[in-house]
C-alpha cells in the first residue's frame, strides 16, 4: 500500500512492488523499452525512489529476471514431480513453461537477457540454474549422456515457441486456446524425448 504523506511515501514493501510493476512493464513493451522512470510512475512514487533499493536500471530488470527464474523453477518443479516417469515430468515441465510464458509474457528471453550476463547477477545464476536443472536431470534419465543437453535445449526451443505462437498470435488465427497449446507443448515435448530414446545408444 502507498500513501501520499506531503510529497513522501510510505510502501509497504516498495522492493517488491518495483519488481511486480517492472516485469508488468518489460511483459508489455519488452526489456529494451524498460526505463525505471517507468517502474517508479507504476509504483506512484518518485523518480528518484527506486534507486533506494536498485543502484542502475539492470539491478532492477535482474531483480524481476530472479523473481521470473524463481516463479518458472517453482512451478515447473511442481508439475513435474508429480510424475515418476522422467517422460511424462519432461511433458509436464514443457507445458508448464509454455503456459507460464502466455501468462507473463517473459520466460527464458528475459532471463538470459544480454544485459543481464556476469557474475554480478549470482542470485539469477542460481535461480536459472534451478530451472534448468528441473529438466536436465530428466533428460539425462531418458537420452545418453552425450545427448542430454541437446534434449533439454530443445525442449526449452520448443516450449518457448509454442508460448510465442500463442503470444504473437499465430495460434490465436486457428482458434487455439492457451489451454491447447500447453497440451501441445506437452506433446511435442513426449515426441522428441521418444525421438532421443530411439537413437541413442
Amino acid at each position: 500500500m502507498i500513501q501520499d504523506m506531503g510529497g513522501k511515501y510510505h510502501h509497504g514493501d516498495l522492493r517488491a512492488e518495483l519488481v511486480r510493476v517492472s516485469l508488468e512493464a518489460i511483459a508489455e513493451r519488452g526489456v529494451e523499452s524498460f526505463s525505471v522512470a517507468e517502474a517508479a510512475r507504476r509504483a506512484k512514487v518518485s523518480p528518484g525512489a527506486p534507486y533506494r533499493h536498485f543502484p542502475e536500471r539492470e539491478s532492477l530488470v535482474a531483480a524481476v529476471a530472479t523473481e521470473v527464474a524463481h516463479q518458472l523453477a517453482d512451478e515447473v518443479e511442481q508439475a513435474a514431480g508429480e510424475h515418476d516417469d522422467p517422460v511424462e515430468g519432461l511433458a509436464a515441465a514443457a507445458g508448464t513453461y509454455t503456459g507460464y510464458l502466455i501468462r507473463q509474457r517473459v520466460g527464458m528471453d528475459l532471463i538470459n537477457a544480454e544485459v543481464l550476463q556476469g557474475a554480478r547477477y549470482a542470485e539469477l545464476h542460481d535461480q536459472t540454474r534451478r530451472l534448468t536443472d528441473q529438466f536436465l536431470l530428466r533428460t539425462m534419465a531418458v537420452a545418453a549422456p552425450a545427448d542430454a543437453l541437446e534434449l533439454m535445449e530443445q525442449l526449452f526451443t520448443q516450449a518457448h515457441g509454442y508460448g510465442t505462437f500463442w503470444l504473437n498470435g499465430v495460434f490465436t488465427k486457428h482458434g487455439y486456446t492457451p489451454d491447447l497449446v500447453v497440451r501441445k507443448s506437452a506433446q511435442a515435448a513426449r515426441v522428441a524425448v521418444e525421438g532421443y530414446r530411439h537413437t541413442s545408444p
